[in-house]
């Protein structure tokens, strides 16, 4: 049973969302149970009429956990074995209170045994020693973005839509970003520096911002995160200067997970059992037709794009598709999965569901304020549009949550459909995704929106690239000893000035010339990785590299920066924080690292450490060089998850070994003391 207020303090509530506020008095139970939901269901008549109890019984139970492993292949399957050897054998055959715990299952239709669901009660995670471990793993992981919690069902998207290195993939309604997060990792699968990229956008200003920490871990210089109403997504200039229609960015791969209704959510989302009406779906089917239509414009011929809900509804599913395909006709077609994620329990789409307003009353095609795409299609139409392609998961075939997926290829363009006009870049926030009363499109607007509380770190500043033969940075190529391969005019700073002051970031390529040519309609949010920070002056590079550039900029280093140490000489520098030469000669042997590292100026350097498993990959991790000693500059998450994965070596989230043994030894130097970690804010406001 879940729990509701009786007061919400006089605030109107969006539908289907939580309740935020911190009290903890008035509180009672939430009865999982909706008379119109069952109705309303009953009659659809979705699956046979033996299976009702069964859906319904899923419908009221908590989702189990579900996670996923990310990162290039080769990382992502050590991680995976680290979970199976040390975590699985003792989630098996676990007995609670007399009770037989189900055994974690992997998820069959998720590529490479990378997904996994685990069916253990929070009272169970919390009181058995075993689950508790377990439970430690996946936030540590998840923190250093090595493992992804995420729903099941919401993993299928983003595999059915198939991206690959190349491709420019835009994901139209992005917020909170775990499907985004997927495609970018599809990016990377095979290849470290995708020539590809996604522009990931959410017309909730708070939301996107909010989406950039989700996607920030990824640590990924082919993403880009904007601010728009997805009706009305606007053009991409390709290069600055073109204006013409033929020289607009077309995209590869889309993805519309459109604003719905959310009844496949209820598992998760209790609110929804006491707000839900049939006027959600009737309300939202123009805004989700709407965004459909902008996503086909923007297709390029050949392209792929997916249409999905959280919504078992047909009229925000099958009904906007089906209107889609009036207006597109025989230049879009939806392609038959049937042959994709073998192990997926699915339904096909379906061709006929009854229309019922917000008071429960049947309505027929033609009466008074309905839409006719709300209504199935003719005879004729079910025959030319092939709905039965379209994909439905139930809670009850595979204890997941909800949810409708379509694949939709775009053959050849429409010049005929009347591409809608884009708004203006200063557009933010739109009630299209939240006011599920509203059955027409909101109209554009110019008004820039309200702010809202924006998380600590968010940055609006502008994106201003910067001349590689900046004055600041012209020892610093050579200085790490960076190839021409490197895009060097990538470069860019978040400020006023446009001078490098304090954070110097870098783009793909690709993204570069796409913010220089859209400044004056793109609403961008965030871009790149931080791949320069101001460190101290009095040294010969004022300039250290961020580790999270460091996937990227590794192969592009050739320097006597980058020292090979031992496994030894990396577990020392994981627990102890400055530790001094003569400390590291005696805990670790390794001789050669510390004389080559003696040699060094002071300053950033970087240690490389191959193992001895080939099936391992190597680590390559920032130093700070003193004159006495030196510093892994890893954040406290990474060094707890290194600790784990190379050492077999548990934490808890209050350890903090190097600082504790840094108070309880004599300070370094001042000369010596950097920043101690790799967790630099972002350029502040100027």
């Amino acid at each position: 049973m879940g729990r509701r207020r009786n007061n919400n303090g006089g605030k109107k509530k969006i539908f289907g969302t939580r309740d935020d506020s911190r009290s903890q008095n008035n509180w009672s139970e939430l009865v999982r149970e909706n008379a119109k939901w069952e109705t309303y269901y009953k009659k659809l008549a979705l699956f046979p009429e033996d299976q009702w109890d069964e859906f319904k019984k899923s419908c009221q139970t908590p989702l189990p956990l579900t996670f996923r492993v990310t990162g290039s292949r080769k990382h992502a399957q050590e991680v995976l074995s680290l979970f199976e050897k040390n975590h699985l054998p003792n989630l098996t055959d676990v007995v609670y209170e007399g009770e037989k715990i189900k055994n974690p299952i992997q998820l069959p239709w998720y590529p490479n045994h990378f997904a996994w669901q685990l069916d253990v009660p929070k009272t169970v995670i919390r009181k058995q020693e075993q689950f508790a471990k377990m439970q430690r793993f996946l936030v540590v992981e998840n923190a250093v973005g090595n493992i992804s919690r995420q729903e099941a069902v919401s993993m299928i998207p983003p595999l059915v839509l198939e991206v690959k290195p190349h491709h420019t993939v835009l994901d139209m309604c992005a917020a909170p970003g775990s499907k985004t997060a997927q495609m970018i990792e599809a990016l990377h699968m095979e290849n470290a520096e995708p020539t590809g990229f996604v522009v990931a956008n959410d017309s909730d200003y708070r939301r996107s911002h909010m989406l950039v920490h989700q996607l920030k871990r990824l640590n990924s210089a082919n993403m880009m995160v904007v601010n728009h109403d997805a009706q009305f997504f606007p053009r991409i200039k390709l290069s600055v200067g073109d204006n013409k229609a033929k020289d607009a960015l077309k995209f590869d791969r889309i993805l519309c997970d459109v604003p719905c209704s959310g009844d496949g959510t209820m598992r998760k989302n209790v609110n929804v059992w006491k707000d839900w009406n049939t006027q959600a779906g009737l309300g939202l089917h123009t805004i989700q037709y709407n965004i459909l239509n902008r996503g086909l414009h923007l297709l390029k011929t050949g392209g792929r794009l997916v249409y999905s809900t959280c919504s078992l509804n047909p009229i925000e599913n099958e009904a906007v598709v089906a209107r889609a395909l009036r207006t597109w006709g025989s230049k879009i077609k939806i392609i038959n999965c049937d042959d994709k994620l073998p192990g997926l329990i699915r339904s096909n789409g379906v061709t006929q569901w009854p229309v019922f307003d917000r008071n429960m009353e049947s309505k027929n095609k033609g009466d008074e304020g309905t839409l006719e795409s709300w209504f199935p299609p003719t005879d004729e139409e079910v025959t030319a549009f092939n709905l039965q392609n379209c994909m439905r998961v139930y809670p009850h075939q595979q204890n997941t949550g909800g949810f409708f997926i379509t694949v939709i290829e775009k053959v050849e363009e429409n010049l005929e459909s009347g591409e809608p006009q884009p708004k203006k870049a200063k557009i933010a926030s739109s009630s299209s995704e939240s006011n599920s009363d509203a059955t027409p499109a909101p109209k554009p607007t110019s008004v820039e929106p309200k702010k809202e509380k924006l998380p600590r770190d968010a940055n609006e500043e502008p994106f201003v690239f910067i001349d590689p033969h900046h004055k600041a940075l012209q020892n610093v190529w050579s200085f790490y000893g960076i190839d021409d391969k490197f895009d060097k005019e990538a470069c860019l700073v978040r400020n006023a000035t446009g001078e490098p002051t304090r954070v110097v970031y870098t783009v793909a390529p690709a993204l570069k010339e796409i913010i220089k040519a859209n400044e004056d309609r793109l609403k961008i949010v965030y871009s790149g990785v931080r791949l320069f920070v101001a460190q101290r002056s009095d040294i010969e590079c004022s300039w250290r590299i961020q580790s999270e550039a460091l996937p990227i900029m590794k192969h592009h280093m050739k320097s006597e920066r980058i020292v090979e140490g031992s496994l030894e000489l990396l577990k020392v520098l994981l627990t102890e924080s400055f530790p001094s030469f003569e400390l590291l000669e005696k805990t670790s042997g390794d001789l050669e690292y510390i004389t080559k590292m003696k040699k060094l100026s002071a300053g950033c350097a970087f240690v490389e450490v191959k193992r001895e498993d080939s099936d391992k990959e190597s680590l390559f991790l920032p130093i700070w060089n003193g004159t006495k000693c030196v510093n892994l500059m890893v954040s406290k998450e990474d060094g707890h998850e290194l600790l784990y994965r190379v050492y077999g070596i548990e934490t808890s989230s209050k350890d903090n070994s190097k600082v504790q043994k840094k108070q309880e030894s004599t300070k370094p130097e001042a000369s010596e003391t950097p920043i101690t970690t790799d967790s630099a804010a972002d350029e502040p406001a100027t």
